[in-house]
């Protein structure tokens, strides 16, 4: 009976994974409020009752989007502002992640710049709520460094949030050279610009903090 159990579970597993991965190729055209759960089920070739097995509506399944596309995103936060080595080594750091995740994951990504301005209220709670688990990630981060000394809470927590803000600005750097590339393989030199740019804006960030105190 556990085997059974076992295999049905899995079974259903794999249908709800299939409709995260079909609604997320059917969002690269449009957007979560458009989308219709036939849609959906018509992708993955089940019954639109199947769906409710799952999901309770489309702006659950994008809630789900959301959990799947920055979730996972926790500890890579985590670790670009670690206090572990100097300043430039960590924007550095942050920046190549960043490229990498982009390069790895550009529909997530796409999916959250659209959908974090979108019409789907649970959705951008959602994806306002993610940003908030980060921005208090990188201010505990932040608390252990000897510069934080003499910081407020306040204080602290804004310059999460831009930290946070500027890896999303990035973040939407990186995929704007993605989708220039039509298809084609993105060029070092693009990847590049944008590497120096996104470089600059996160030094500022941090000139602004070596002297907020002054």
């Amino acid at each position: 009976m556990s085997h059974t159990l076992g295999i049905r579970q899995a079974q259903k597993q794999k249908t709800r994974q299939a409709l995260l991965d079909a609604a997320l190729g059917l969002l690269e055209e449009q957007s979560l409020s458009s989308l219709g759960l036939r849609e959906v089920t018509r992708a993955v070739g089940v019954a639109p009752t199947a769906f409710y097995r799952h999901f309770r509506s489309t702006a659950d399944l994008g809630v789900a989007l959301v959990e799947e596309a920055l979730g996972s995103l926790h500890p890579m936060i985590r670790t670009t502002v670690t206090a572990a080595g100097s300043s430039d080594e960590r924007i550095t750091r942050a920046v190549e992640l960043i490229a990498r995740h982009v390069h790895a994951y550009p529909a997530h990504v796409r999916f959250i710049a659209r959908e974090r301005h979108g019409g789907v209220q649970p959705v951008r709670e959602a994806i306002r709520d993610q940003l908030a688990r980060f921005a208090d990630e990188v201010k505990a981060e932040l608390a252990k460094d000897h510069e934080s000394e003499g910081w407020s809470d306040d204080d602290l927590l804004m310059l999460s949030h831009l930290y946070v803000d500027q890896m999303l600005v990035t973040a939407s750097l990186f995929l704007e050279v993605h989708e220039a590339a039509e298809g084609e393989e993105v060029s070092a030199e693009a990847l590049e610009r944008v590497t120096r740019l996104a470089t600059r804006q996160m030094r500022l960030i941090s000139i602004g903090r070596h002297h907020w105190l002054d």
